[in-house]
């Protein structure tokens, strides 16, 4: 009979390679296509255990690789998993609708974000029609600390995040949480948040929540600008208009 204590460690060893294996997957999050010794720096694995999964991801089809530079790019069973993803609950796709005509309406970037972690994930994004805008590409992750966005995140969610956060070793050093926390209640108090050239010289935004039908916070609404264009007092402006179509949204997702 086979020693428990070996099974175990078996065990172990499958789930540390599946890990393996999803964390070179992830690897295509941000980039297209990458050379194989690029990969093994980003997991932190010998080149030659990356060798053997890369060829099996290959083999299932799970990555694909061009023979003449010798990079690999997500392969063709990536995109039939994510056909049969469904999305009746999806925010990305319940709100687009709203998110273009919301974009239509004011004319700058409006963007849609969720909290993971330290970061904020742009889940979905619908680009300014104007010659000068913000570009905002889907699936980028943007520190929670600075933005319009990453405020409601904090703002409305939990109160545990923002104590989890302000005790956080990544905190940026320049923050005082007391301020922030002041910040914060401004903001639940307004319904909404601003930010001017927090993150990205040059840009401005405003943020409001869109609430699930639970009341829980489901997602940051966004709109972006050049803040020459996206002035304080636009901002303003169209506060009330961005507010109602995270509402709307709100009420889109709860149906």
């Amino acid at each position: 009979m086979e020693p428990r204590g070996a099974r175990a460690d078996e065990g172990k060893s499958n789930v540390r390679a599946v890990e393996r294996a999803l964390d070179i997957l992830l690897c295509f999050t941000t980039e297209s296509d990458l050379p194989m010794t690029e990969i093994a720096e980003r997991v932190g694995l010998h080149k030659s255990t990356v060798h053997r999964m890369l060829a099996t991801l290959e083999d299932k089809g799970f990555l694909e690789r061009d023979r003449s530079s010798e990079r690999y790019r997500l392969g063709m069973r990536i995109w039939e998993l994510a056909a049969h993803i469904s999305r009746s609950g999806d925010p990305a796709a319940i709100c687009l609708p709203e998110m273009e005509r919301l974009r239509d309406t004011i004319g700058e970037t409006v963007s849609l974000y969720v909290q993971d972690g330290r970061e904020r994930i742009r889940i979905q994004a619908v680009q300014s029609n104007q010659a000068i805008r913000r570009v905002a590409p889907v699936g980028l992750r943007l520190p929670l600390y600075v933005g319009a966005s990453s405020k409601v995140l904090i703002a409305f969610a939990e109160p545990s995040l923002a104590d989890r956060l302000m005790s956080d070793e990544a905190m940026p050093p320049g923050l005082d949480p007391a301020a922030f926390r002041e910040q914060l209640e401004e903001i639940r108090r307004m319904g909404y948040a601003t930010s001017q050239e927090e993150r990205e010289p040059g840009a401005a935004a405003v943020s409001a929540p869109v609430f699930d039908r639970s009341g829980r916070l489901a997602a940051a609404l966004s709109v972006s600008g050049p803040s020459a264009r996206f002035t304080p007092e636009i901002i303003a402006e169209q506060s009330a208009r961005i507010i109602q179509s995270a509402q709307r949204m709100g009420a889109m997702l709860s149906g």
